[in-house]
């Protein structure tokens, strides 16, 4: 097991996209006015890209016009102390192909956000980290304590 200098456990690249594929929210970061906005999502991971819905006149505009992307997901155990961080970063880019549009309803994309969602978004997971907290593990040398 590798482990980074701060303690946690790097995840290899089919483990994070393993992980990716348990989680239905997220977090996208996109640039939206010269600014960075880091904003929750529902998404599902289909085996091969990130697909959400949105709305026409979102923040999420940046992310329909082939912009690259940050996608982070995660679950955390504040009891145990445990949990896991995946990180994706890819171009982000709309659905408008009829075919590629109906694939990607199979099942329907989930949304929480009140209002008009026509828009599917889809993000190429190209560059992908993950990192694990082990418990036990000492930041120092990185072994067993």
């Amino acid at each position: 097991m590798e482990v980074d200098h701060n303690g946690l456990e790097v995840l290899g690249r089919d483990e994070c996209l393993r992980l990716l594929g348990t989680a239905t929210l997220g977090r996208i970061g996109v640039t939206s006015g010269a600014l960075p906005t880091v904003l929750p999502i529902n998404f599902r991971f289909d085996g091969r890209q990130i697909l959400f819905r949105t709305g026409v006149g979102t923040k999420l505009d940046a992310a329909t016009q082939n912009a690259v992307v940050a996608f982070e997901v995660d679950e955390i155990d504040a009891i145990a102390h445990t949990g896991w961080s995946v990180v994706v970063r890819g171009v982000a880019r709309e659905l408008t192909d009829p075919d590629e549009l109906v694939e990607a309803q199979r099942p329907p994309l989930a949304r929480w956000a009140p209002g008009e969602d026509h828009r599917v978004v889809a993000i190429a997971p190209e560059i992908v980290s993950g990192r694990r907290i082990v418990p036990g593990v000492s930041a120092a040398n990185g072994n067993d304590r």
